[in-house]
């Protein structure tokens, strides 16, 4: 029997996902959380073979959920699920230590086979996502610039980025320049635009 964890902050989401898998006679979903906090203290409690856990959980997200498990649960492997899949995304998830990578929206089916074959030691990654970020520009813009554009996509005006992230309010209109500039943007609304569905912020 292999025991599951899933961790989804949507109250229905995570029942539905909880219900299908509980069809499984193979599997076990032995605990549920609604946040990414309580992801490892359950991981510790219930020693589940496959944590599947949503990417995007307010406050600890998936992505540093699965960093905590890797780092202190090796016994535990993490299928990360989303809705909005990227290539950043992808990446972002096996640097966490993932061991697969699901968008919500695929059968039934292929989720509890995905959640057998990690737990026998695969690497499962969605097909069609795997060929997106194969083919997907790399990222040019530095973390810094990504910390000012998130800010800026956000609705920050340079002064209180530049507040924030303790920089000057010059350094900040370069750092804006130079972002605009590396991303062929007409102007900073489209350099947001163009980052976001690149899936770099």
């Amino acid at each position: 029997m292999i025991k599951v964890l899933v961790a989804e902050d949507m109250h229905l989401v995570r029942g539905a996902l909880i219900a299908l898998l509980e069809r499984e006679d193979d599997l076990a979903v032995v605990a549920e959380v609604g946040d990414g906090a309580g992801v490892v203290p359950a991981a510790r409690v219930h020693r589940p073979d496959v944590a599947v856990l949503d990417i995007g959980m307010p406050g600890v997200d998936g992505l540093e959920a699965a960093a905590r498990i890797a780092a202190e649960l090796p016994g535990c492997r993490v299928l990360m699920v989303t809705g909005a899949a990227t290539p950043a995304a992808l990446r972002r998830a096996l640097a966490a230590g993932a061991a697969g990578f699901m968008v919500k929206d695929a059968p039934p089916r292929e989720l509890a086979d995905a959640i057998r074959r990690v737990a026998a030691g695969e690497q499962v990654i969605d097909q069609a996502l795997a060929v997106r970020a194969l083919t997907a520009p790399e990222n040019p813009l530095t973390d810094r610039e990504v910390d000012v554009l998130r800010m800026a996509a956000s609705g920050a005006e340079p002064a209180e980025i530049a507040a924030t992230l303790h920089l000057s309010r010059g350094t900040v209109r370069n750092y804006l320049g130079v972002i605009v500039g590396k991303l062929g943007a007409r102007n900073r609304l489209d350099a947001v635009r163009i980052a976001a569905e690149a899936g770099w912020l």
